[in-house]
C-alpha cells in the first residue's frame, strides 16, 4: 500500500461495513495501480419489471409453443425477443450506410 493511503478498519459486521463505504471513497483506501480486472461472470443483468399486453390469442400461440418447447412462457418470450432484436440490430449495422 502507499503511503498516503488509509488503512482499512476492521469490521464488526457488514452492516458496519456498509455503513463505513457509504461515507468514504474506496480511492482514499486502495492504490488502484494495483488494481486487476477481474470478470464477474456469474453476474446476473439487472431486469425490469414491465406490463405488456398481447392480444389473447397471441399469449395462448406463445404460451403453446413455450409449453412444446419444455420452457416457461416468459423466459420463450425472453428468448424470441433477444433472437429477434439481434437479427435486427446486425441487418441495421450492415445496411447503415457509412
Amino acid at each position: 500500500m502507499s503511503p498516503n493511503k488509509k488503512k482499512i478498519p476492521n469490521f464488526k459486521s457488514e452492516a458496519e461495513e456498509r455503513a463505513f463505504w457509504d461515507k468514504e471513497s474506496p480511492l482514499d483506501y486502495l492504490d488502484k495501480n494495483k488494481a486487476k480486472k477481474v470478470k464477474l461472470a456469474n453476474l446476473k443483468p439487472s431486469t425490469e419489471v414491465i406490463s405488456l399486453r398481447l392480444p389473447a390469442g397471441l399469449l395462448n400461440d406463445i404460451k403453446l409453443v413455450a409449453n412444446k418447447n419444455d420452457v416457461p412462457y416468459q423466459s420463450y418470450m425472453k428468448i424470441m425477443l433477444a433472437e429477434k432484436i439481434k437479427e435486427s440490430l446486425a441487418t441495421y449495422s450492415t445496411s447503415k450506410p457509412k
